[in-house]
């Protein structure tokens, strides 16, 4: 064995290492793709950061106190939608089930595809603000100049109530952002290419 030739026992280690540093990586990368999909189903589950909830069945008992709602529409950077709320607000009996409408409208003269995300406020309210239907995180696909009407059935849940912290709880935000989606790559031409021009 030569002075400078590595033994075995180091060998063994800087295998180790690297395997551990592989995993290390494996594992970052891992994590990194998970994290928004986890973030999301925790905030689903829990009303976490004003995320509503998707309702099982409707409350058995609708309540005489009432609650007002007020409606938001945003549009995220670069989309040229007009989007707004039917109604701006609404009072509702806590516990009944209600329907409002949001419209969309494409300003431009191509077709667009965007989403909506959402959120309530305030913040605590997420969890009590239970959604039996709603566009959100549906693409909506709209062409140029066209208008599309879309519904939101809600009811603020009657739990609210025995709750300390949102029994005085008044007026509730529920806000909807439109972002542009990314459209899909269209081949430069179908079917055969154009003939080249006579000479």
């Amino acid at each position: 064995m030569t002075p400078n030739e590595p033994t075995q026992p180091l060998r063994r280690r800087d295998k180790i290492v690297a395997m551990a540093c592989g995993l290390c990586v494996a594992a970052m990368v891992g994590a990194a793709y998970a994290a928004v999909p986890f973030y999301n189903w925790f905030c689903r589950v829990t009303g976490f950061n004003g995320t509503t909830q998707v309702a099982t069945s409707i409350p058995s008992t609708v309540s005489d106190r009432k609650i007002t709602v007020r409606f938001d529409a945003n549009v995220g950077p670069g989309l040229a939608w007009r989007f707004e709320p039917e109604q701006r607000s609404i009072e509702v009996r806590i516990g009944e089930v209600v329907t409002v409408h949001y419209l969309a409208v494409n300003e431009t003269a191509r077709q667009i595809t965007a989403s909506a995300a959402y959120n309530v406020t305030p913040l605590t309210m997420g969890s009590y603000f239970q959604k039996i239907n709603c566009f959100c995180f549906t693409e909506q696909t709209l062409k140029g100049g066209e208008k599309r009407e879309m519904a939101v059935v809600f009811y603020v849940d009657p739990e609210m109530l025995k709750d300390n912290e949102n029994a005085d709880t008044n007026t509730i935000t529920l806000s909807y952002t439109f972002f542009q989606q990314r459209e899909p790559l269209r081949p430069v031409a179908d079917g055969a290419p154009p003939a080249r021009p006579k000479s």
